[in-house]
């Protein structure tokens, strides 16, 4: 895509993940530089959301309509596109509608159903809130653990700092009940672990973006019906213990947009080509763009990924948020032994993906397609 330079302009430097006890000595560490890949741990390339976002918005700025502060509230296909109407009143029709608005999709929804459907809960709920002042972390990612729940706290200007337990904390996702969820961790899950338990829960009440979610994968037999499509979370979300969540939604981007940008090549071809003609299937709509082979073609592409992205590491949930203190200690020794051969080569390839897919290289710009 051409964007990995301006990644590296904007990495947050993080050494890796230390395990720490409730009174901050170090148990173990897990460096950045342990595993390569996508699915580890830790990894070399952190950088934050909002500067991906903006990285991803300055490719697109003055190609792309934008609009902010809306949402689809109704699809009504066509056999020439979907009329869509927002939340707002407008209605507009689109050739594709595309759904990459997360694991509690409202697209995904409205096109194949209820979420109760898709999304399986993995038993585990991940709070996050910013904390102004993380004072000297030393760019390690420090993460504290009890039975049945976690703290954790990230260098400055890395992701949310995190605190994880297991369900069942009462509330949802929306707004008003955001004032519950706090309390609901104070009084039940954080109180009493030590570490920077009181400081982080001060951050967390006076954090107004203080958000907590259910640890959950998103399992679908399509992505696509019709002209209607899902991307990242809303179609195949592994859930934050995968460590795929963005690494999934760029490829499918990527993915999509090119074998878009490929029919389009195809259509614009001339029809003597003989070689380019027998590479497309019947246009769904009588001519033009066949947006149904991309579409095909992109599942098919990005199931493998999908399918090892789903793998959970060694021990799933109780692995990553173990229960007993012996599991815990068992837990930091497996750190420790992580450092050395044999073990190290063990675990690097149960959590090795690449080889899951091939990516495709696209000779038409994807900036052509739109």
């Amino acid at each position: 895509m051409g964007i990995l330079p301006r990644v590296r302009e904007l990495l947050v430097p993080e050494k890796g993940l230390r395990y720490v006890d409730r009174d901050g000595r170090e148990l173990a560490t897990m460096p950045a530089d342990l595993f390569t890949g996508d699915g580890s741990p830790v990894t070399e390339l952190e950088i934050m959301k909002g500067d991906l976002t903006v990285i991803l918005h300055e490719l697109i700025a003055g190609q792309t309509d934008i609009v902010y502060g809306d949402r689809i509230s109704a699809l009504d296909e066509t056999p020439d596109g979907v009329e869509v109407t927002f939340r707002s009143g407008a209605v507009r029709t689109y050739d594709l509608v595309v759904g990459a608005d997360g694991i509690h999709s409202g697209v995904r929804a409205l096109a194949f159903g209820p979420e109760s459907g898709f999304v399986t809960h993995l038993g585990l709920h991940l709070g996050d809130c910013t904390v102004p002042d993380a004072g000297p972390l030393d760019d390690w990612f420090e993460m504290c653990n009890q039975p049945g729940r976690m703290l954790g706290c990230a260098p400055s200007g890395a992701a949310p700092r995190r605190r994880c337990w297991r369900s069942p904390p009462t509330g949802s996702t929306s707004t008003g009940a955001t004032c519950r969820a706090r309390s609901v961790a104070a009084d039940t899950v954080v109180a009493g672990m030590g570490w920077r338990a009181p400081e982080l829960l001060a951050a967390a009440d006076a954090d107004p973006e203080f958000h907590l979610d259910t640890v959950s994968q998103v399992h679908m037999d399509a992505w696509t019906t019709g002209r209607v499509a899902l991307l990242g979370d809303a179609g195949y979300c592994g859930s934050p213990l995968t460590g795929m969540g963005t690494s999934l939604a760029l490829v499918g981007a990527y993915v999509l947009a090119g074998e878009l940008a490929r029919e389009v090549a195809l259509d614009a071809a001339p029809a003597s080509d003989g070689a380019r003609a027998c590479d497309r299937g019947p246009a769904s709509d009588g001519g033009g763009v066949d947006h149904t082979a991309a579409v095909r073609r992109y599942e098919e592409i990005m199931r493998p990924l999908v399918k090892a992205a789903h793998t959970l590491p060694p021990g799933g949930a109780d692995g990553f948020l173990p229960r007993s203190r012996f599991m815990l200690r068992m837990r930091v020794l497996t750190a420790r032994f992580m450092h050395h051969w044999p073990m190290k080569q063990l675990v690097a390839r149960m959590l090795d993906r690449s080889e899951a897919i091939e990516l495709p290289r696209y000779d038409a710009p994807v900036a052509n397609a739109r």
